[in-house]
C-alpha cells in the first residue's frame, strides 16, 4: 500500500483531526474522572463498538485486503484500552496522557518511511519534534524529585505508545486499503468490544453489569466520542502521511491539559504551559511544512 502524495497536511484535515484530538482528551478525562478505570474504559470501548454496530448496515463493505488489517487492529486495540485503564489507576492523567500520545508519534514518524515509504520534509520533521517535545514536557514535573514513586505510571505509558505507534501504522494502512475509512473504523470498533467486554466479564462478572447502569453515559459519551475522534483520523490518513496525522492528533494534549485543570484539579506548572506552547507552534509548522 503506497503513501499519499506530498507531505504537506490540508487545512480542512488539519481542522478536522484538532475536533478529532478534542474528542479523544474528552474521553480519556471521563475515564479518569471515575473510581474504576478498567470498567469505564470498557464502557467507553462497549459503547463504540455499540454505536459501530449500529451503523455498520448503512455504510459501504470493506475491501476484503483490509481485513486482515481490521482484525490485527481490533486484538492490538483491547491491549491499548487496558494498558490506558492501568496507566490511569497508576498515576495522574496529567503524567500518563502526554507519555503515552507523545512518544507514539515519533515512533510512527521513524518507522513509516522504512514500512509505508512516507518520507517527512525537513519542516515536517520539525513540526513533529516540536509536537512530540513539548507533549514529552507537559509530563515533566516542577521538581525532579516529584518523578519517585511514578516508574509504575510511566512504564504503562511508554508500553501504551509502542501500542498505539502499532495500531496506527496497521490502521493507517488498512484504512487506506478498505475504500472506506469510516466503515473500516466502524468494524475495528465493534471487532475491540466484543473481546474486551467478554475478558472484563470474565475477571468481574456481574460488577460489569453494576458498573454499567451506574455509569452507563460514560459509555454512551465516551464512546460516541471515541468513533468520532478515531473516524476523523483514519479518513485523514487516506488523505495526508500517516505520521503527520498521527501528530497532529496529538494536539489532543492541550485539551487534555484544560480538562485535567478544570475538571480533575490536576495542577499545572509553569513548564507545562511552556511546553503546551511548543505543541501550538509545531502544528501551525507541521501545517506549512
Amino acid at each position: 500500500m503506497h503513501g499519499v502524495e506530498g507531505t504537506r497536511v490540508p487545512t480542512e484535515v488539519m481542522l478536522l483531526v484538532l475536533c478529532g484530538a478534542a474528542l479523544h482528551a474528552g474521553w480519556n478525562s471521563l475515564v479518569k474522572s471515575g473510581q474504576d478505570k478498567f470498567l469505564d474504559t470498557v464502557l467507553v470501548a462497549t459503547g463504540a463498538g455499540l454505536v459501530s454496530l449500529i451503523g455498520i448496515p448503512f455504510m459501504p463493505m470493506i475491501a476484503p485486503a483490509s481485513w486482515p488489517y481490521a482484525i490485527a487492529s481490533g486484538a492490538i486495540h483491547v491491549v491499548y484500552f487496558i494498558l490506558v485503564a492501568a496507566a490511569y489507576r497508576a498515576g495522574d492523567m496529567g503524567l500518563a496522557y502526554p507519555i503515552m500520545r507523545g512518544s507514539a508519534p515519533l515512533l510512527v514518524a521513524l518507522v513509516s518511511g522504512a514500512v509505508l515509504g512516507e518520507r517527512l520534509s525537513p519542516g515536517a520533521w520539525a513540526g513533529v519534534l516540536l509536537i512530540c517535545g513539548g507533549v514529552l514536557g507537559l509530563a515533566m514535573p516542577p521538581g525532579g524529585a516529584a518523578v519517585a514513586g511514578r516508574g509504575r505510571t510511566i512504564a504503562f505509558a511508554l508500553c501504551n505508545a509502542c501500542v498505539i505507534a502499532l495500531y496506527t501504522l496497521v490502521d493507517g494502512t488498512g484504512a487506506r486499503a478498505s475504500g472506506a475509512p469510516i466503515a473500516y473504523t466502524l468494524w475495528i470498533l465493534v471487532l475491540t468490544a466484543a473481546p474486551l467486554l467478554t475478558w472484563a466479564w470474565m475477571r468481574r462478572g456481574a460488577a460489569v453489569l453494576t458498573h454499567a447502569r451506574a455509569r452507563w453515559h460514560v459509555g454512551a459519551i465516551g464512546g460516541t466520542a471515541t468513533l468520532g475522534a478515531y473516524g476523523v483520523a483514519l479518513w485523514a490518513m487516506t488523505r495526508a502521511p500517516i505520521a503527520s496525522v498521527a501528530v497532529l492528533r496529538e494536539t489532543s494534549i492541550l485539551f487534555a491539559m484544560a480538562l485535567s485543570a478544570m475538571l480533575l484539579r490536576e495542577r499545572a506548572s509553569w513548564l507545562r504551559y511552556v511546553a503546551a506552547t511548543a505543541v501550538a507552534v509545531g502544528a501551525v509548522t507541521l501545517r506549512l511544512a
